[in-house]
């Protein structure tokens, strides 16, 4: 395919939609973003990919619009577009949170969404932050972005982030699948269950990293309570309790002399320890009946 020169999206209000894909886009190929409408020409050409516009979606010639799409077309927007153009929307469906919330904002609109989530209207605008409003405010007002200026460059970390975390997520899985161990941890009459990442050499950036989407896809979001991981920091290991279990509450070991963090909230602490029987005794020791 031609090389990509130009990125074009519609001119007006910003949508998280048409601002995460172009960000996307602009990661990939580093090219000034304009927001106008798009000539005939812009449509046929393929160095120019239309985002959000047009009325036409055509991978092959970088058209990412769903404008045209049937109102009961399941709800898609230009970043689904975009993703799936990279290959990478499936992992994007399974592991990215605010994907499925994006679709439905976009297509349905605030109310149909917070039904959809099964929550308020009214939270939905809660949500939001001046994070999300200046940099959709300063995009919509702008008419040609550039290399060098400081929205350009933001947008292109947004994108490059966001796509690298999808490519590289599924190595992080398999890292944890080929290394994890999970132990039972006997307590009373009971046992409950952790999922515990061994030290390694070289170790990953984040060794947490990959390990929540590991439980999900094992199934075993049910059974597992617990998190033990090499703490990055130190030659420890942190602890962390599973999407927030109520049962473990690592202020109870916060007095233990190898525990040198335990934060207030009790979701998770760090240890010196190396020991894996220390380390389970921990465990055993934050465990509360709720």
């Amino acid at each position: 395919m031609n090389p990509v020169r130009l990125i074009v999206t519609h001119p007006g209000g910003a949508h998280k939609d048409d601002f995460l894909a172009c960000s996307a886009l602009l990661a990939l190929y580093g090219v000034p973003v304009e927001r106008r409408d798009p000539t005939d020409e812009d449509l046929e050409d393929p160095s120019v990919c239309v985002v959000d516009v047009g009325h036409e979606h055509d991978p092959e010639k970088r058209n990412f619009d769903h404008h045209q799409f049937p109102r009961d077309h399941v709800p898609t927007c230009a970043i689904s577009l975009v993703l799936k153009y990279l290959g990478v929307y499936e992992d994007a469906r399974q592991f990215c949170d605010w994907l499925e919330t994006a679709e439905w904002f976009d297509c349905r609109g605030p109310k149909e969404t917070a039904e959809h989530l099964g929550i308020e209207r009214d939270i939905v605008s809660k949500l939001n932050s001046p994070i999300d409003l200046t940099l959709l405010r300063r995009f919509g007002l702008s008419t040609r972005l550039e290399p060098g200026e400081p929205l350009w460059e933001i947008m292109k970390l947004i994108g490059f982030d966001m796509v690298d975390f999808l490519k590289t997520l599924r190595a992080r899985i398999e890292f944890v699948t080929e290394h994890a161990e999970h132990w039972d941890i006997e307590i009373e009459e009971r046992s409950f269950k952790v999922v515990y990442l061994p030290r390694t050499e070289p170790m990953p950036e984040e060794p947490s990293m990959g390990i929540v989407r590991y439980v999900e896809e094992q199934g075993l979001d049910a059974e597992v309570v617990g998190l033990v991981y090499p703490d990055r920091r130190g030659e420890g290991y942190g602890l962390s309790r599973y999407k927030d279990h109520p049962n473990m509450d690592f202020t109870q070991i916060e007095a233990e002399l190898d525990v040198h963090f335990a934060h207030k909230k009790g979701f998770v602490a760090k240890s010196s320890a190396t020991e894996k029987e220390r380390l389970k005794k921990l465990l055993q020791m934050a465990w509360q009946e709720v």
